[in-house]
């Protein structure tokens, strides 16, 4: 009983961030209708901001954080000024192949000016573990979960409770209408694009001093988004929240029960699973972003 107390745990310390990874995918697609490719590679620039502010300029662990998603949300909102702008009115294909050359370019930027050698990130957490009974967990795998947590409610307010989130929910329904009715198209997919982005870098900055920061991290965290966004249902915010939650459980007693070295897999075979059962996701909506 211990032991399976335990493995809940971490999974729902990991699913935390794995939430935060898939919101910000479902966000652009959702509302942008685009498949960002280029994602995981804004959660790797959060982990190498982190340790260029950390440990290359020895600042304040928490300043750099908000300075790490600060830089994902400017990098992401330039990216879709600059390469997604011009191509409002082009196909699919065409956005799509401009997202895949940004992936590429940004992950060798960051294996040029990096080196192919991992980042490790300190931490001002003490080693020894927090302890409750049985159960143990990391100081910093606590701090990643309550901030995780933060910036998935604090988004899930934004979009419901504000003036922006408005403009984001009905250009989701209906963008030719929401611009009928006086929305700025072009300012909704600069905050999204720069929203969903933040939440990567955000992902990135926070799990980036649990493990280490490599140039191709960002290819198994995209492969993860894209997984939680199929479990959850695409353009379907709470659903990303979950289905982040239910990858984090299903890697964590499959590794456990089964094989660590099936780990990754456990997740896709639960995607092939679902989508068998119910391929448009387990909690797809058409109506609306909630």
């Amino acid at each position: 009983m211990h032991q399976l107390l335990q493995h809940v745990v971490n999974a729902i310390l990991l699913g935390s961030t794995y939430a935060l990874i898939g919101v910000g995918l479902t966000l652009i697609f959702g509302i942008m209708r685009l498949i960002n490719f280029a994602h995981g590679e804004f959660y790797t620039v959060g982990a190498y901001m982190m340790f260029l502010l950390v440990m290359v300029f020895k600042m304040n662990f928490f300043v750099a954080i908000i300075l790490s998603v600060g830089f994902g949300v400017a990098l992401g909102a330039a990216l879709e000024l600059l390469l997604l702008r011009p191509l409002l009115k082009a196909d699919m294909d065409t956005t799509m192949i401009v997202l895949i050359a940004a992936w590429i370019i940004m992950q060798n930027t960051e294996l040029l000016v990096w080196g192919g050698v991992g980042k490790a990130i300190n931490s001002p957490f003490p080693v020894q573990p927090l302890v409750i009974g049985a159960i143990s967990m990391s100081w910093l795998r606590v701090f990643v979960f309550a901030i995780a947590g933060l910036l998935i409610f604090g988004s899930h307010a934004l979009i419901h409770h504000t003036r922006l989130g408005r403009s984001l929910r009905a250009t989701f329904q209906d963008r030719e209408t929401a611009e009928l009715m006086g929305v700025n198209v072009g300012v909704v997919y600069t905050a999204t694009f720069a929203l969903g982005s933040g939440l990567a870098a955000a992902a990135g900055a926070l799990l980036g001093p649990v493990f280490i920061a490599t140039p191709s991290m960002g290819d198994m965290a995209a492969l993860k988004g894209f997984a939680i966004v199929i479990l959850g249902g695409l353009g379907n915010f709470t659903g990303a929240t979950i289905g982040g939650f239910i990858l984090a459980f299903a890697e964590e007693f499959g590794a456990s029960y089964i094989s660590s070295g099936y780990r990754d897999a456990m997740g896709f075979l639960l995607i092939i699973l679902v989508l068998l059962v119910r391929p448009t996701g387990i909690f797809a909506r058409v109506d609306r972003i909630g």
